[in-house]
């Protein structure tokens, strides 16, 4: 039986750290208007890889709050502790469903330049875009406290985890050029927020459901 568990744990986690590239990934900032905007005037491609400088921020930024973690998870031995992390995780999931549902991410939006340059400088660009806000990493700990992703003293599980943090950005990336690409000239600011006000509803539902999940799981756990 334990081969059996060991792969189903694996599995569980591969799944947590796809759901975590695409909440990462998927609110409307700046460079999600960035990809976009280049996907429309550029092409599909000159988008994704927009979205692969973003995604390779995320993992330096995802990599950086998951090895603080490691020392935090190694003192969290009782069942108290990791009621009131993952309640914390909620909200915070919560507060930036909110801010995401309320923000206008075309309100400062420029216009892309036609001059496509190289993949490389397109994806390099994103990157120095994305990597210039570190308040990705509380998204990252609000996710990795929900999730309860973090694995302390497990290299090889970890990496197939962050593995698959990158799949997931990669993943949402990929299907946001697709669809603008095939709808492209049906596209503008009010797909953007018509997409942005989406997946924050979606965040504070999930939110909201895992708080409360965890609120009456409170009752089933044993005496602190």
């Amino acid at each position: 039986m334990m081969p059996f568990e060991f792969h189903i744990d694996i599995v569980n986690l591969i799944f947590k750290g796809i759901m975590i590239g695409i909440i990462a990934s998927a609110p409307m900032g700046p460079v999600g208007v960035l990809c976009v905007q280049r996907t429309l005037n550029k092409g599909r491609w000159y988008g994704f890889v927009t979205g692969v400088g973003a995604a390779a921020s995320d993992i330096i930024y995802a990599g950086i709050t998951g090895f603080g973690m490691s020392f935090v998870m190694d003192f969290v031995n009782n069942a108290q502790t990791k009621f009131l992390l993952q309640i914390m995780g909620s909200v915070i999931l919560l507060i930036f469903g909110i801010i995401s549902f309320r923000s206008n991410p075309t309100k400062n939006m420029r216009q892309s330049s036609h001059n496509k340059g190289t993949l490389f400088h397109n994806g390099l660009t994103a990157f120095l875009v994305t990597f210039s806000n570190p308040l990705i990493v509380f998204l990252f700990m609000a996710c990795f406290a929900q999730f309860a992703f973090v694995i302390p003293h497990h290299p090889v599980e970890m990496f197939l985890g962050f593995l698959s943090i990158i799949f997931g950005a990669l993943l949402w990336w990929y299907g946001l050029t697709w669809l603008v690409d095939k709808v492209r000239t049906k596209f503008d600011a009010m797909g953007i927020n018509i997409i942005n006000k989406v997946i924050g509803s979606a965040v504070i539902i999930f939110s909201l459901v895992i708080l409360f999940g965890n609120i009456f799981n409170l009752f089933t756990l044993p005496e602190f």
